[in-house]
């Protein structure tokens, strides 16, 4: 047999062992078409709980558009500018260079809190990082003493010319009025009783303070 006789021999035993195949395991293939053959084993569980239009026309009405909603529940930082517009409407003195008051942690923390560096043409970074918001927390509790002190002389915090307080004279209690000031929307019973719970809770009432003011101001300009 010549070459090209073997060759045509080799493709005829070829298509023939494929046709064979084909018709083995179209025979033995227990599974309809378009059915799954994977279970728990070999396969994630996917949840798919479907919705109806009604609920989902329901959840857009509540929440939004996703394009709506994907901008309000963003989480970008607080810009370094701003940062120091919330400490300036609180009375705070953002120029104070002693050690470790409100004013030298924001001025010295420029690189921790992601301020832009226009020399070098480096953008401000959008984005909260661990540093800037272990600096920020800083700053608000290095910051507590001065808001507390300025809270009733502050026309944001006045109703009718009368200021708010964040805490009571006699009793040391959160008021709500002064935590409606600090962090900008009405204060809710769980607001009191977590600020009144920190203060407590502290080894010292003024360290109480200062750290109840801290963690309502990190609240109200964080994502935590």
């Amino acid at each position: 047999m010549t070459r090209f006789g073997y060759t045509l021999s080799i493709l005829a035993a070829s298509a023939l062992a494929s046709a064979c195949t084909d018709d083995v395991t179209a025979q033995t293939d227990p599974n309809p078409p378009g059915s799954t053959t994977g279970d728990q084993t070999s396969t994630f569980d996917h949840a798919n709980d479907s919705i109806s239009a009604w609920d989902l026309l329901d959840r857009l009405q509540k929440e939004g558009p996703p394009r709506y909603t994907s901008h309000v529940h963003s989480c970008p930082k607080v810009r370094y500018r701003t940062l120091s517009a919330v400490l300036k409407s609180l009375g705070v003195n953002v120029g104070n260079t002693t050690a470790l008051s409100a004013g030298q942690l924001y001025t010295s923390g420029m690189n921790a809190l992601g301020a832009p560096n226009y020399p070098n043409r480096i953008r401000e970074n959008l984005s909260i990082s661990t540093s800037g918001a272990s600096r920020e927390f800083d700053i608000f509790a290095a910051a507590a003493d001065e808001v507390i002190a300025a809270v009733p002389t502050l026309t944001r915090c006045q109703v009718a010319g009368v200021g708010a307080q964040l805490f009571d004279t006699t009793s040391g209690a959160c008021r709500p009025d002064g935590i409606t000031c600090l962090i900008g929307q009405p204060a809710t019973a769980t607001h009191l009783s977590l600020c009144n719970l920190t203060v407590q809770n502290a080894s010292d009432p003024t360290v109480g303070k200062r750290l109840a003011v801290a963690t309502m101001l990190a609240a109200a300009y964080t994502c935590e």
